[in-house]
Order: structure tokens, then sequence, then C-alpha cells
């Protein structure tokens, strides 16, 4: 993945427009579930003027990066993404996120699924979407059987430990602090490389730690 030096951003050239060239930045959307995911095996190696990473769960609701990179990009720009279940939640998810982009003439193409959308496609190609992201979401949906099921296994054997905490007693005790002070959910998930709501359980946690002490 290799990002171009970024500057401010300029109204893309249209002196290309009708010459049959791509005009525009080429902007890169990464998701990763946690700290401890790679985000360089995604859009590795693939020349970019722009990139926005978010680090949650797919799950999330709140997708601060997402947003901020629709409304970053313009008419003539390219999005690229790794994946379609990086780039949204659900098949609906997926097709209001295209249509959005291509909406506002940005190109969306998915690496690993090869496919390019650009609001003026044919019947052939809006299918090809509702099919690829019905199967990225079935895939995801075996991917949560196996791993509850590998869970419930694992309990019966007793080696089961549950997931690691994700901050330390000490980053917890930070994190509180914090939100008492006043700071932004929004703000600590990101300083800390956390969901918003790991932020609000480890603060509900924390009151209810207070209330038996």
């Amino acid at each position: 993945m290799t990002v171009a030096a970024q500057g401010p951003r300029f109204q893309p050239d249209t002196s290309t427009v009708g010459s049959g060239i791509i005009s525009g930045q080429r902007v890169g959307y990464i998701r990763v579930s946690s700290l401890d995911q790679n985000i360089i095996r995604q859009l590795d190696g693939i020349q970019l003027d722009r990139i926005f990473t978010d680090r949650l769960s797919g799950k999330d609701l709140h997708r601060p990066q997402l947003d901020a990179m629709i409304g970053f990009v313009r008419d003539g720009d390219t999005v690229l993404v790794h994946s379609m279940d990086r780039l949204a939640r659900n098949l609906d998810d997926l097709r209001s996120t295209v249509r959005t982009l291509t909406g506002k003439g940005v190109r969306v193409e998915f690496v690993k699924e090869q496919l390019t959308f650009t609001g003026e496609d044919t019947a052939m190609a809006t299918l090809l979407l509702s099919v690829m992201g019905a199967f990225a979401e079935f895939e995801r949906a075996l991917l949560l059987d196996r791993q509850r099921e590998g869970i419930a296994l694992a309990k019966q054997r007793g080696a089961y430990r549950g997931r690691k905490p994700s901050l330390n007693s000490e980053q917890i005790a930070r994190l509180t602090e914090r939100a008492a002070a006043g700071d932004a959910k929004t703000a600590l998930a990101r300083e800390f490389g956390i969901s918003r709501e790991t932020v609000y359980q480890y603060l509900r946690a924390a009151a209810r730690h207070r209330g038996v002490e």
C-alpha cells in the first residue's frame, strides 16, 4: 500500500473529461476490527492519494472514518476497498454506501472481488453487487457460527479463558479519569484504539465497581 504525499484537497482536473482518462484522487478505505489486525494487508501495493482507516468491528454503527471518506471524495475520484465486507455491515448497508458514493460521481472498486461500480452500471453489475454482497454476508455469518461452536467446545473442555482485555488496568483508570473530566467518548475511543461501545462498557464496569466499594 503506497500513499502519496497528502496536501490540501484540490478540485479534480477536469481537462481530461471526455478523453477516456480517469481524473481525480485515488482514495482507500480500510477497516480493521482491532489493533491486532494488520492494515498493511489491505490495499497492499496500491498507489493511493489518501487513506481512511476505521479500527472497529463491522457491527459498529458509528464509523467516523467512513463518514469522513464519503465527505471527502468528489466527482471523478476513485474509492478502493479490499473487499465488500470491509465497507459495509450487511447487504443493505453495502448497496446504500455504494449508491451514495456513485451518486457523487465516485467510482468504487473492490479489489478482492475485482468489481467496479460507477453509477452507470448495467443490470448485470447491479445483480453482481447484490449477489456478491449477500455471499460476503453469508460467509461472515458462517465464520461467526464456527467461532461460537469453537468457544462452546472449548468451554466444555475447560480450555476457554475468554477474550483478552483490550486495555490494561492503568489504561482503564486513565480512560475513566478522562471521561469523568468531560473528554468526548469518540475521541477517547480513537485514542485508545477501541470502539465507542467498548468505552461505554469500561465506564459502566467502573461505575459498578465504585457502587460496591
